[in-house]
């Protein structure tokens, strides 16, 4: 198991987007670990109306994966290519992150295991705090499959045709695909990610007044 690690902090700082995965498979019981921490995140009211798909079926993943990559040659290519790098990136880096993010589209479906992040609605309508419900349990799986030595990343793009998409992997009326993780070992290593300092985003008491901390000034090291 490269690159596993137990301190939470580490953990959380290491944790990035690994876009670049290998073909080996992934053992059912690790996957079932990462599951386990989904399903002990907070949710609201713990009604627990997530739902989880793991799918393993190649010719279900192929299909998706032409309405993946038809969003990134419509929209995320071209936003690539006509956007500045984020605050702290360099082009460089920036064009390094694009170059991770085409492979993912092209290799998108050869992930051995996707676990797709939903919630049971029912016949209610999404809300703005319908997301509270279920991100949680993604962001612990995040962590839980970085903890374990496994890349993996949050991707949404799917939902830029979600009814199709939704179609193909044979979601039921009322059931909505929130978020997409495709699971398997990294073929880089894990590193700090980078982020503006706390400076930059982080306001006490009224918006725009600075943070007063004595600790760092945050962490801009990483990719």
């Amino acid at each position: 198991m490269a690159d596993s690690s137990t301190d939470i902090f580490d953990i959380i700082h290491t944790t990035r987007a690994m876009r670049r995965l290998k073909p080996d498979p992934v053992p059912d019981e690790l996957i079932r670990k990462i599951l386990e921490a989904g399903i002990s995140a907070a949710n609201g009211g713990n009604r627990q109306t997530w739902r989880f798909l793991v799918l393993k079926d190649r010719t279900i993943k192929e299909r998706v994966q032409h309405f993946y990559k038809r969003a990134f040659d419509e929209v995320v290519g071209p936003r690539y290519r006509n956007s500045a790098p984020p605050p702290g990136v360099t082009p460089e880096r920036y064009m390094r992150q694009h170059g991770a993010v085409e492979y993912l589209t092209d290799h998108f479906h050869e992930a051995p295991v996707w676990i797709v992040a939903c919630i049971d609605e029912g016949t209610s309508t999404p809300t703005r705090s319908s997301g509270a419900s279920i991100y949680p349990a993604v962001q612990n799986m995040l962590l839980a499959a970085r903890a374990l030595g496994l890349g993996a990343t949050l991707t949404t793009r799917h939902l830029l045709y979600e009814a199709e998409v939704e179609a193909a992997m044979g979601l039921p009326p009322g059931v909505h695909s929130y978020a997409l993780l495709p699971i398997r070992y990294p073929m880089g290593r894990f590193g700090p990610v980078r982020r503006v300092p706390l400076a930059d985003v982080v306001y006490e008491d009224r918006w725009g007044q600075p943070y007063t901390s004595r600790g760092s000034t945050g962490r801009t090291a990483g990719g």
